[in-house]
């Protein structure tokens, strides 16, 4: 099978609903745990992992490390240079993936079931054995810096860097995960060595498995691609981080004809007791599509703009609710405006009886859209042993969301959503708006 015709089989809809899902947890012969989703249907496996610690460990001045690793676990491995693991790669039409985030380090692999035992030996090449050859870190170098130079100038992208650098100071979390240009410069080939050696081990590994394959096979499968790793020391930590959410708003004047805006403060961990509460009101105050209030009175009722819309950002060790909009330079100050008096109503009022039955239906009735491949379930069983939420999540989800009552959104409002302490960071050239601090420099 082609690898066009294998990426259209992992995008084929996942058999089992959020509610019939059968979750399984197994332990291998090595003691390496996962979670496990049989599904026989399609003859497709993913195994989506992840270690503890990601970006937010690199070392003062090597900023980016994390993320050349991540680009460089596939560029050779074993007894194959990068030609050759590639070109093995591609026969057994398979996929593997590696990203850093600032809390952990996270992969993939996708393959077809006939072809596991030898794809997942790809990736037991690549995380035991990576080869980091001279010429490769130095190409995957300069792809890093140029694609740092395109994010320098690209509005959305400034502005996001910009504001977590502003609100995060110089905590890790304030750093590009991509590095600056002159810490990837100066990332050595030791320094990957290192890297993998440290963070690759089976201590505080998190692992999800979709598929094609029964309990027996997982555990052989996970024995195979992590048993040798060493157990590893303590999982290393970064300080808690103190957010600045005072109000600020901060220019970076570019010459663009629309400006990009990425406003936020400070908002709930994902152990919160009231994070449902928080989850039901950030739909409703900057859902997307047009469900939002943000939505209804920046788009549709003013026209400033085309989308706006927060998120709520959860880290390890920090919360936040950011969001974005990008509109016509003489129109941000309006912008800006309406989006404080939204945030002033959502403290003062909180959501109307309506909007929060509104919400617990849409957050409930879409959640099982999302579940679409082995791809996605695999990813969901990762990020619930992240969040420690049990292994019975999905038989609660829907009651946990359902019981947040009008009493507790409304409190919860109260406490959670400030204008006083909601930031703004402003890429492009808006007529007569006064930042009240310089934009911190964000390759630091």
């Amino acid at each position: 099978m082609g690898l066009a015709a294998l990426l259209l089989t992992f995008a084929l809809p996942f058999a089992p609903g959020a509610a019939a899902m059968q979750i399984q947890s197994i332990t291998g012969a090595s003691g390496v745990e996962a979670w496990l989703v049989e599904d026989h249907a399609v003859p497709v496996v993913t195994l989506r992992f992840a270690f503890p610690g990601g970006a937010a460990l690199d070392a003062t001045g090597k900023g980016g490390t994390a993320a050349m690793v991540a680009g460089m676990l596939d560029e050779g491995a074993g007894p194959y240079d990068t030609v050759e693991y590639h070109r093995r790669l591609d026969d057994l039409a398979g996929q593997l993936r590696f990203y850093a985030g600032q809390d952990q380090f996270d992969g993939s692999l996708r393959s077809l079931k006939e072809n596991l035992s030898d794809t997942a030996e790809l990736l037991r090449l690549a995380l035991a054995e990576p080869r980091f050859a001279p010429e490769a870190v130095e190409r995957i170098r300069a792809e890093m810096i140029a694609s740092l130079t395109r994010q320098a100038k690209n509005p959305r992208s400034l502005s996001g860097r910009l504001w977590m650098r502003d609100t995060f100071e110089d905590h890790p979390y304030g750093k590009n995960t991509d590095g600056s240009e002159t810490s990837v410069a100066a990332i050595s080939r030791a320094d990957l060595v290192d890297f993998a050696a440290a963070r690759f081990h089976r201590r505080g590994l998190i692992i999800g498995v979709v598929g094609d394959l029964t309990a027996a096979e997982a555990g052989a499968l996970i024995d195979r691609v992590f048993g040798g790793l060493p157990m590893g020391a303590d999982e290393a930590e970064i300080a808690e981080a103190k957010p600045v959410d005072d109000g600020a708003l901060v220019l970076s004047r570019t010459a663009v004809p629309q400006s990009v805006v990425t406003f936020g403060q400070v908002g709930p961990k994902r152990d919160d007791p009231h994070w449902y509460a928080a989850m039901v009101l950030n739909d409703i105050l900057g859902g997307g599509g047009f469900r939002g209030r943000l939505m209804q009175e920046i788009r549709e009722k003013r026209g400033l703009a085309y989308g706006v819309s927060t998120q709520l950002t959860p880290y390890r060790h920090a919360g936040l609710i950011v969001g974005n909009v990008a509109t016509e330079n003489a129109r941000v100050g309006d912008t800006i405006a309406l989006i404080r008096e939204e945030w002033q109503r959502m403290r003062d009022d909180g959501p109307t009886a309506a909007e929060l039955e509104d919400a617990k239906t849409y957050l409930t009735g879409s959640f099982p859209l999302s579940l679409d491949s082995t791809h996605h379930i695999a990813g969901l069983l990762v990020q619930m042993q992240i969040d420690k939420l049990g292994i019975d999540y999905l038989d609660r989800r829907a009651l946990l969301i359902g019981g947040v009552t009008l009493e507790e959104a409304r409190a919860v409002a109260k406490r959670l959503y400030d204008p006083a302490r909601l930031s703004f960071v402003v890429v492009g050239d808006p007529p007569d708006l006064k930042p009240t601090r310089p934009a911190r420099d964000p390759q630091l």
